[in-house]
């Protein structure tokens, strides 16, 4: 049976529908908002880092990511330092309870997530994600 391209991106969007909302119910779970778990484990896994890039990378507006910041600095999870190699520059840096608190939240949500994929056997899912990998490379190209 032939899948057409609109059949295929109605299955996508079904299925990144569910669990994307997967994901968000685990995460206000944890007594979190998607921006600040996306902003925190982005600190978590690449370290101290620049506000506009951590903007950049969790798809946040320039007020919307300052906004963020500046609330999980007030919680005491973060804090902006000067940039050493560009004095304009400001790096956002977790703090040890920062730090603490996103460990146990992404090694929690991870779990949420095994258990969400766990329809695919490994194979399948390395499968989906290469298959996946050269749909998005593909449509990007006809973009350009």
């Amino acid at each position: 049976m032939k899948t057409s391209g609109i059949r295929l991106w109605l299955i996508l969007w079904k299925a990144y529908d569910t669990l994307r909302e997967h994901a968000q119910r685990h995460i206000r779970s944890l007594g979190m908002g998607a921006s600040d778990f996306a902003i925190l484990e982005v600190l978590l896994h690449k370290g101290p880092t620049p506000v506009n890039a951590i903007g950049a990378r969790v798809r946040l507006t320039s007020g919307s990511i300052t906004t963020a910041v500046d609330r999980l600095e007030r919680k005491g999870l973060v804090e902006r330092r000067n940039d050493p190699g560009d004095r304009r520059a400001r790096v956002v840096h977790l703090t040890e309870e920062g730090r603490k608190l996103i460990s146990c939240a992404f090694a929690d949500h991870e779990a949420a997530m095994e258990r969400a994929a766990s329809g695919l056997t490994p194979a399948e899912r390395a499968e989906a994600a290469e298959l996946l990998k050269k749909l998005g490379l593909s449509a990007r190209d006809l973009l350009e």
